[in-house]
């Protein structure tokens, strides 16, 4: 099952990778700069092009944020059921109410240390590998 990251900040996709390395997370991991480039992924229609289930999302982001990017999707017929993990350093309620009103799996706070967010990786791949997708 292919895994969308959509992330500006080049050391929290490093991060990601570390800890997808760190828990034995073999899933693909595609990674787009902002929400633009996430919904030209999304929707690029090459048979060969991994087609993503799972989005791990930033909210703050350049061109187009991670709220704006959750209603685009939420819209779409053909990407309103992907599962959408907010991963971001925001915690305004505004933003955690949004979220949710947006129908996302889950909200958790960047943290600090690599060791939580290995932790936080660790629990995000327990959660996607018990749930079952349709195909």
């Amino acid at each position: 099952m292919t895994i969308l990251l959509v992330e500006d900040d080049e050391v929290d996709i490093m991060n990601v990778k570390r800890a997808f390395k760190k828990n034995n997370i073999s899933n693909p991991l595609v990674v787009a700069h902002n929400g633009l480039e996430a919904l030209e992924v999304l929707r690029n229609d090459l048979p060969d092009a991994p087609k993503p289930k799972i989005v791990l999302l930033d909210l703050n982001m350049p061109k187009m944020g991670g709220i704006e990017f959750l209603k685009e999707i939420r819209k779409d017929a053909n990407l309103s059921s992907l599962s959408v993990f907010v991963m971001t350093t925001s915690n305004e309620d505004s933003d955690k109410v949004e979220a949710f009103n947006l129908n996302v799996a889950g909200y958790i706070l960047k943290p600090l240390s690599l060791d939580r967010f290995i932790a936080a990786v660790s629990t995000l791949n327990s959660y996607w590998t018990l749930c079952e997708f349709p195909h």
